[in-house]
């Protein structure tokens, strides 16, 4: 039991006339090393922390205090561990997801917000919030009808502060792109990431697919339409650096897949990426238990597997030990070096989710594009 609700008993049951001021003074969920204990005050025929820790079934049931409605579970995190999750609120037999109550601090992502709780020692980075001194840069709104896909393609282009035509700029391609913006507060990373000259001033290619499913799981017109439509658009628009060293796929879960699929198409063009939580699901026998969205990725990874080549020179790569993907991607990581390509490889007490891509940006970025040791002269 948490030290801290030992508290509030007496024999066993609780103390119910603490209760109001236990709450007043502290914060939820109670962290106490690497204990964590999750608290819900109220009726219910049932509570359970439904998590994404992989290897951990992702229900956990809360027990009810005798005689009272108060519901705890204390459970043991790592630390610095980042764990999101939601409370199951099982009443007159119907269940219910819902954001702990006690709990403010919550994590956006496209279907909505999970609470978030923090194990001992993690910290937010000070670099994914907006600094004072830090110049931003700007985001230009760009379209192109697309042959390949039969479509209007629109995207954004990330232009740092004080961009300069007369100069020339590495671009990084963004799978995405718009989800990166919205929920790993991308933006405001490369300003800052830049201002503190981590990275040197870049470009970067804002992209989305309204069929991602589709078109990031590997397929080959995906990347025909980056390396044949979007970035000759790109290079009449803007000054770029034009090694492939100077340009970089990057994406998260499929786009991780359509970020490597695209260097493996087009051997030569892109020579760094940078692949966070890649779903590099493949079978070397029998059947994969990924479902059926993962099929043209395990056909593709399968056919990348077999002959792999040198897609890249350097490759990123980060995953989340939480995550079920954790697996395939310490597999992949030493598969990646044999190729001939430079790869870092980096884990985080994190699951599959938005903030976990976010923080490891500062390291992916500045590995793949050292900052510049100039003085800056105004």
């Amino acid at each position: 039991m948490s030290a801290l609700l030992e508290q509030l008993s007496h024999q066993g049951r609780l103390d119910a006339g603490r209760l109001e001021g236990f709450f007043q003074e502290h914060e939820f969920p109670l962290v106490e090393g690497q204990q964590v204990t999750f608290v819900y005050q109220g009726q219910a025929e049932a509570v359970n922390v439904r998590h994404w820790i992989h290897g951990l079934p992702s229900s956990q049931a809360l027990r009810r205090w005798p005689g009272s409605h108060l519901w705890t579970l204390t459970m043991e995190i790592p630390e610095g561990s980042r764990v999101e999750y939601k409370l199951e609120i099982v009443q007159h037999g119907q269940r219910r997801w819902i954001q702990d109550p006690l709990n403010e601090k919550l994590a956006a992502d496209p279907f909505g917000a999970n609470s978030v709780v923090y194990g001992e020692g993690y910290q937010t980075p000070d670099w994914v919030q907006p600094q004072e001194d830090a110049r931003q840069g700007k985001l230009v709104d760009h379209h192109l009808d697309s042959k390949i896909f039969h479509d209007r393609r629109e995207f954004q282009i990330y232009l740092p502060a004080r961009f300069r035509r007369t100069r020339r700029y590495p671009l990084v391609i963004v799978h995405d792109g718009h989800d990166y913006l919205k929920y790993a507060n991308l933006k405001i990373v490369l300003d800052n990431l830049i201002h503190r000259l981590e990275i040197p001033p870049l470009i970067a290619a804002v992209t989305s697919s309204a069929a991602r499913m589709r078109e990031y799981a590997g397929i080959a017109e995906h990347g025909n339409y980056l390396v044949e439509e979007l970035l000759p658009f790109v290079e009449d628009h803007y000054p770029l650096l034009q090694e492939p060293s100077d340009r970089c796929l990057m994406g998260a879960s499929f786009g991780a897949i359509a970020s490597l699929a695209t260097a493996w198409r087009h051997p030569g063009v892109f020579g760094k990426l940078l692949l966070q939580s890649g779903s590099f699901a493949f079978t070397d026998i029998g059947e994969h238990d990924a479902g059926p969205a993962f099929d043209p990725v395990v056909e593709f990874m399968n056919s990348f597997r077999r002959e792999p080549g040198k897609p890249a020179d350097k490759m990123f790569m980060s995953c989340g030990t939480y995550e079920g993907l954790i697996y395939y991607n310490r597999s992949m990581a030493p598969f990646f070096q044999r190729t001939g390509m430079e790869v870092r490889f980096t884990e985080a007490r994190d699951g599959h989710n938005w903030e976990n891509w976010r923080d490891r940006l500062q390291e992916g970025l500045s590995w793949l594009f050292p900052g510049p040791l100039w003085m800056i002269y105004e």
